[in-house]
């Protein structure tokens, strides 16, 4: 009798429920397919908010300091939920709340393209009107005041005034845009942390850790066409299928140029509300893995020596408080974790500051347009992050190397890539020739903040409004902020082919022709011959910070108990986004913004945003502060390394001290995979 009971005890704790094992769902490599695709769409949505900020700034008209806010409150979101995801969210339905971390997330980026539609045509800053036989005559000099020029707002009728300075208060519509990213930022949280967990509580040791990898590889490939997404949006003008492009006289290398940035959070918004639709599905447990029959023997050992019932109370709050409060006194006692934290955050400030307005700085230095800013960011410099993660953590792999080794490993590549870096100084192009702005009138150098060198004996008698951003060239390729402003009396064509003669600035400084074409002139030669060595050494850059990054995130699995690894990455995470996360985009574009030479008005009076800025300061301020972010982050860095060879000095080289308690070399496979990307916040990536 005892054996048929034994056999049915048997039975149902070997298999689950009729309804779970049949369900397609209850497929763990299913839910990694999806758990990936969720990855891609994250990455990808939050790559491309990096690459629409120039387009926000000048679309709201504001300046770099407060378009820093608006990217920060992803982390600010971000935080908000981080402690109750992380609590309650692993005892309840983990799929379900991510399903509807997606939903939030896709809102959020609906939310932020939304604007869009509610702010009417983009009008930008012009003086210059089309008639009817294709020629201009409010932009030109002339020998009376000009009312479109001269005159204040109040000189408008009351009605055009009244709505022009509704359609004007709608740039205040950047709330939604900051919302919107705030909303993104609380949808993806519960991703990372009830993703992973539930991938682990139901896959075999050897598979978790392979699992997670291709997750991180995938997250990978998002930024890539992020960025790319980025660059065909900012080819296309805002109002495209709702303009006549003929009468644009703008290009997409002006600064007043605003693509269609809405556009890539449509799709990435609808490409996240697809990704939430499968997570429905699967239950609040899977089947998990099994492993091979000598492992499951040990396993069912395991279980019939465990404890009876109650023999083990659950702890109260008192002791788990307790407890989490000892293990923070035990994180911070050690140093090697306190400092390799502080490396950690100074250098997550150089890094998203860094990816924040590198393509504004392209665009400024270069004279390159956004769309191909955002091009070569995501086809040159994401490629390069990918291999050298790939190929350090297979270095590690390889070579089986200790934290003693890979601390060594990590300094000298984030040294090379830190001595790289430098190399941008000598890359930089001269401030383009722009008179009264970085030139005077009679072709001397100089640097004139806010105009106030734009008047001249050659268009006093134009009565011309010093605010006005019109550029136009000339042939000796010199730039004049407008027609007026260079003294021009007649013009000819129509849109973007429209020239301007009889201009009397340039006919002082030239004996031949005294024309100008609309538009500001193309960068010198040698810039253009600059451009492509910079971008090499970026890549190389690039990959050496990121061929460092494997190794350096081993230090903070390797250097703490195993019992607190989770909580010091938690700490690090929640560090790296309040301290860096948050003010970094702030402080950089509010030192951005000290090196504009040209603000943009607003049709109700008030700064815009910036025209036009020194390149020498931006060059010097933005590399100058990544350099020595990184700078400060590397002897941090280096101090770790010394604390730690001072540690293990006299160990083996195949044993090491796991900062107080007994480590093997690193050899498993399955860290490699965890390290690929968790270095950075939000997947961001070195580039």
């Amino acid at each position: 009798m005892e054996n048929p009971l034994k056999e049915k005890d048997d039975s149902t704790t070997e298999f689950p429920p009729a309804k779970e094992k049949h369900s397609r769902f209850n497929n763990l490599k299913l839910f990694l397919a999806v758990l990936s695709f969720l990855y891609f769409t994250k990455t990808l949505s939050g790559s491309y908010m990096k690459s629409a900020i120039t387009q926000i700034e000048r679309r709201f008209d504001i300046p770099s300091s407060l378009i820093g806010i608006v990217d920060g409150s992803f982390e600010i979101g971000n935080l908000f939920v981080i402690a109750f995801v992380s609590y309650f969210g692993a005892k309840l339905h983990r799929p379900k709340l991510i399903a509807i971390g997606s939903l939030v997330m896709a809102l959020g980026t609906i939310l932020v393209a939304l604007p869009h539609f509610f702010m009417g045509r983009y009008n930008y800053e012009t003086a210059l009107t089309f008639s009817s036989n294709s020629t201009m005559s409010t932009s030109q000099c002339s020998s009376a005041p000009n009312s479109t020029l001269t005159s204040a707002p109040e000189a408008t009728s009351s009605s055009v005034l009244r709505s022009g300075c509704e359609t004007e208060a709608g740039s205040s519509m950047w709330i939604y845009v900051f919302l919107g990213n705030l909303l993104r930022g609380i949808g993806e949280t519960p991703t990372g942390p009830l993703g992973v967990s539930y991938l682990d509580d139901h896959a075999t040791e050897e598979n978790a850790s392979f699992y997670i990898g291709i997750l991180h590889t995938v997250a990978l490939i998002g930024p890539l066409f992020g960025y790319l997404l980025g660059s065909y949006c900012a080819k296309l003008f805002v109002d495209i299928g709702f303009v006549d492009l003929d009468r644009i006289t703008i290009t997409s290398k002006d600064a007043r140029w605003v693509g269609a940035w809405w556009l890539g959070f449509l799709i990435s918004g609808a490409i996240a509300s697809l990704s939430a639709i499968p997570f429905w599905f699967f239950p609040k447990s899977l089947t998990k893995e099994l492993k091979n029959k000598s492992s499951e023997k040990m396993k069912f050992i395991k279980e019939d020596q465990s404890e009876p019932v109650g023999s083990n109370p659950k702890p109260t709050i008192s002791t788990t408080n307790k407890g989490f409060f000892s293990s923070l006194k035990a994180l911070f006692s050690n140093p090697i974790y306190v400092l390799y934290l502080l490396s950690i955050i100074v250098q997550y400030n150089s890094l998203i500051g860094m990816l924040t307005f590198k393509p504004k700085f392209i665009e400024q230095q270069y004279g390159q347009s956004a769309s191909k800013s955002n091009f070569v960011i995501g086809l040159i410099n994401i490629p390069a992050v990918c291999f050298g993660i790939f190929f350090g953590g297979l270095v590690m792999k390889k070579y089986k190397l200790n934290v003693v080794q890979a601390a060594k490993m990590a300094i000298g590549c984030t040294t090379l890539g830190w001595l790289l870096s430098l190399t941008y100084f000598g890359m930089g192009c001269e401030n383009s020739r722009v008179a009264g702005l970085t030139v005077s009138y009679e072709g001397t150098s100089q640097v004139s903040y806010e105009g106030s060198n734009l008047y001249h004996d050659c268009n006093a008698g134009c009565f011309c409004k010093r605010t006005q951003w019109e550029p136009v060239c000339a042939e000796n390729g010199v730039t004049y902020v407008s027609p007026c402003l260079a003294g021009c009396k007649t013009s000819t064509g129509i849109g973007r082919n429209t020239t301007f003669h009889n201009c009397s600035c340039i006919s002082a400084l030239t004996s031949g022709n005294s024309s100008a074409l609309l538009g500001q002139c193309s960068t010198a030669d040698d810039c253009e011959r600059i451009f492509p060595y910079y971008l090499a050494t970026t890549v190389l850059s690039a990959f050496s910070f990121s061929f460092g990054s494997v190794p350096g995130y081993m230090i903070l699995l390797r250097c703490n108990e195993p019992e607190l690894k989770s909580l010091a990455i938690g700490i690090q995470t929640l560090m790296g986004r309040t301290l860096a996360g948050i003010p970094a985009p702030i402080y950089f574009g509010a030192l951005i913004d000290a090196t504009c030479l040209k603000w943009g008005t607003k049709k109700c009076g008030g700064r815009g945003a910036c025209r036009m800025y020194d390149s020498d300061a931006f060059r010097d301020i933005f590399l100058g502060l990544i350099a020595g972010l990184r700078g400060v982050g590397l002897l941090l860095f280096v101090g770790v390394g010394v604390l730690l060879k001072k540690h293990f000095l006299a160990k083996d080289n195949h044993t090491a001290s796991n900062c107080g308690t007994e480590m093997m070399p690193y050899q498993d496979k399955g860290d490699l995979s965890v390290k690929t990307t968790a270095s950075d916040p939000d997947n961001e990536t070195h580039v």
